[in-house]
């Protein structure tokens, strides 16, 4: 019964892979649900930051925000959001993929490309592909904290106010539900003007500024582009969680699959030598 031990072996494996994978979904749905919440909690201070900013670009039109100008600079900048760790399925690949084909039409046009990483998945692809990295954060754990993305980010942020690139993308993956996540690269800079309107039904507003209006805005917009930054890293920490125990579910039904199939196999092969052996012994009784 030597291949019947072995499959034993094979089977106790396969259980021991199955707990381990178990145990990783309960956990990831647990910290699903605490990134959830951070990421709904996160989106109306994004919202209140545009609002004003909106009625204050009304209240000094005269006025236009570096990150509202439109630069000919031939070159681009990229916040690349990825996760740290892996088994959540394809989703850093697909993101990734995403970035890929941007830089590879950018570049086709003749725009240089500098990218700025968050999350190590992401900082080794770039490395990889010889892309040029200005700055990188990595290990944010499960909750992502503000003043550890502003250095990394405001290195573009301030290249773009300087007039050195003609665009930034953030790049990262949407929740969309549990089931569901979705690549993105989308435009950060120049802010798009319809993203600053104000809003035709909101009642009219009247502020006081203190220094001035220009500082305000000044500072309004820089904080705005990074409540923008710090939902894509909420959003990509929502999706990691979803996508981990997607997997992690997937991996758990695969390996109950794989122990079922083992199961029969060992015990076909256990009937074969039971067979086997009373064949021997009724030859043996019927040649004595």
């Amino acid at each position: 019964m030597a291949a019947g031990k072995e499959i034993r072996g094979k089977i106790k494996s396969v259980e021991n892979t199955k707990k381990i994978t178990k145990a990783m979904e309960m956990v990831a749905a647990s910290k699903m649900r605490k990134a959830q919440d951070r990421m709904r909690a996160a989106r109306p201070y994004s919202e209140k930051v545009r609002a004003i900013a909106a009625h204050l670009g009304e209240a000094h039109p005269e006025y236009t925000h570096p990150f509202m100008q439109l630069n000919e600079a031939k070159a681009a900048g990229f916040i690349v959001v990825t996760t740290d760790k892996g088994l959540c399925g394809g989703m850093n690949t697909n993101v990734l993929r995403a970035v890929t084909t941007k830089l590879r039409e950018l570049q086709s046009q003749g725009v240089q490309a500098e990218a700025v990483a968050i999350g190590n998945k992401g900082l080794g692809f770039l490395n990889r592909i010889g892309a040029r990295v200005v700055s990188h954060v990595t290990g944010l754990g499960d909750t992502p904290h503000l003043d550890k993305l502003i250095g990394p980010v405001k290195v573009l942020l301030d290249a773009y106010a300087e007039g050195k690139l003609g665009a930034v993308y953030l790049c990262y993956t949407r929740f969309i539900n549990t089931m569901k996540q979705e690549s993105v690269v989308e435009q950060l800079l120049p802010l798009a003007p319809e993203t600053l309107q104000k809003d035709a039904s909101a009642p009219a507003w009247d502020y006081i500024y203190e220094p001035d209006a220009q500082s305000v805005i000044d500072e309004l917009l820089v904080r705005y582009a990074e409540s923008l930054v710090y939902q894509a890293v909420a959003e990509n920490m929502a999706s990691e969680q979803s996508a981990r125990m997607v997997a992690m579910k997937a991996a758990t039904d695969n390996a109950g699959n794989v122990i079922g199939e083992l199961k029969l196999i060992y015990n076909k092969t256990r009937q074969a030598a039971i067979t086997k052996e009373l064949s021997e012994i009724v030859s043996g009784a019927a040649a004595v």
